[in-house]
């Protein structure tokens, strides 16, 4: 067995982890960590510096130079992943990044008719992106295979479910299961290409 160092970014800094128990050659002898130093208990020193609060995140859209004039924002795919100290969900987006507004609400809602969207956890947030999941002609750029699972999060600490709540008027919403009302913060990423992405971070513990 043997062991590597691996850096995780939390926040500004970067957090050294030790991962250890990483396959060697058959036959090979476990390797030790150093003395009084556990995984775990790295991985716990550095998610405990996760501190961006319960509040509602509301974000403008990114500015872009001109020209040319970029194409208006659509939604074209919703993703999650793991990470060491928290679960993270991805709007992937055509054109920059759009205004959000993100918060816990008591029951997520479809904008419009207002319905309830059933959504399973102890807290639920409610993802608005200010952007269609339909292009200037009215055709669909994004159509969930499940509405009520737009991803499979089984196994995760702290998603317990990622529910669409609509498209309309210009603007889409996505139900957030979670475990209880952790830490979250909201990111606005350029890239790939011409593209971007939004992306919400739930912590998996205070």
């Amino acid at each position: 067995m043997r062991r590597r160092w691996t850096t995780v970014g939390i926040g500004a800094g970067l957090v050294t982890l030790v991962l250890a128990a990483l396959a060697g050659p058959a036959g090979g002898a476990a390797s030790a960590a150093p003395a009084g130093v556990t995984a775990a208990g790295v991985r716990a020193a550095a998610c405990g510096s996760v501190t961006w609060g319960s509040a509602q995140k509301l974000g403008r859209a990114t500015s872009v130079p001109t020209p040319p004039v970029p194409p208006p924002p659509t939604v074209r795919d919703v993703r999650t992943g793991r990470q060491p100290c928290y679960d993270r969900l991805v709007v992937d987006l055509r054109g920059t990044a759009p205004a959000y507004l993100v918060r816990y609400v008591t029951r997520v809602t479809e904008d419009g008719s207002g319905r309830v969207v059933p959504v399973r956890g102890g807290a639920r947030l409610q993802v608005t992106v200010f952007a269609p999941a339909y292009d200037d002609e009215g055709d669909l750029t994004y159509v969930p295979a499940n509405r009520r699972e737009l991803t499979n999060v089984t196994g995760y600490r702290t998603f317990r479910q990622v529910a669409w709540a609509g498209t309309f008027e210009g603007n889409t919403d996505l139900g957030l299961g979670v475990r209880a009302r952790l830490p979250f913060r909201v990111l606005q990423v350029a890239g790939p290409g011409t593209g971007s992405r939004l992306v919400v971070d739930v912590a998996h513990t205070w």
